[in-house]
């Protein structure tokens, strides 16, 4: 019973996300699909924040994904007019801040 309850808290989460996502990269100019494709979502991260394409190299080097997470989040944060402790939000609890800012009347500036 407890498993199910679990469960369904979860996929609530992780619709939100999603959601969340997929309108921020419609507000930036890209396809919102673009959210629930692995590795080519990170491109779209890079594009919105203004990120060299190599970038995604970098996501897959232990540690120093972290840090490439957290300057993609302050840098998309920036380019929506966010602050840089938004941008920390958007890398350590995506869950929450994305539908903040897809949500939001933030503007993408590019």
């Amino acid at each position: 019973m407890g498993g199910c309850i679990f469960s369904i808290i979860w996929l609530a989460i992780v619709v939100l996300a999603i959601a969340g996502m997929w309108k921020t990269f419609v507000k930036a100019g890209q396809p919102g699909w673009g959210a629930i494709v692995p590795i080519y979502n990170l491109y779209l991260l890079t594009v919105i924040a203004g990120r060299p394409a190599w970038w995604i190299i970098l996501c897959f080097i232990p540690v120093v994904n972290l840090v490439v997470l957290i300057l993609l989040g302050i840098d998309v944060a920036k380019k929506f007019g966010k602050s840089t402790g938004f941008g920390l939000g958007l890398a350590i609890l995506p869950f929450i801040f994305y539908p903040m800012l897809g949500f939001s009347d933030a503007t993408y500036t590019a």
